[in-house]
C-alpha cells in the first residue's frame, strides 16, 4: 500500500482498487492538526487507515512539525504507539 502526500487538497492519500482513502490536516504554525481519517467501510480491518496515520506521522517527524490528533482515530492511534508522543503538540 502506498500513501501519496496531497498538499494540495491537504490530505493523505491511499488509492485501494476504485476507493481513495484519506487522513485530512490542517497546518497552523508548524502544527498540523490531523482532522479526519476516512476508508470506505468495505476496506475497514485491512489496516488502510493506520497506513495513513503512519506517513502523516513520518511526514511531521520529518519535517520538524508538531501533531494536534483532532480525529478521534489519530488520537488512539497516537495512544497505541508511544514513539509518536513526542510529537503531540
Amino acid at each position: 500500500m502506498t500513501v501519496t502526500h496531497n498538499p494540495a487538497q491537504s490530505r493523505f492519500e491511499l488509492q485501494y482498487g476504485p476507493h481513495v482513502c484519506i487522513v485530512d490536516y490542517q497546518l497552523n504554525a508548524g502544527v498540523m492538526h490531523l482532522t479526519h481519517t476516512w476508508v470506505d467501510p468495505s476496506l475497514q480491518g485491512r489496516g488502510i487507515a493506520a497506513t495513513l496515520v503512519s506517513a502523516a506521522i513520518q511526514h511531521a517527524r520529518h519535517h520538524g512539525l508538531r501533531i494536534h490528533p483532532t480525529c478521534s482515530y489519530v488520537h488512539a492511534y497516537m495512544q497505541r504507539h508511544p514513539e509518536t508522543q513526542d510529537l503531540l503538540a
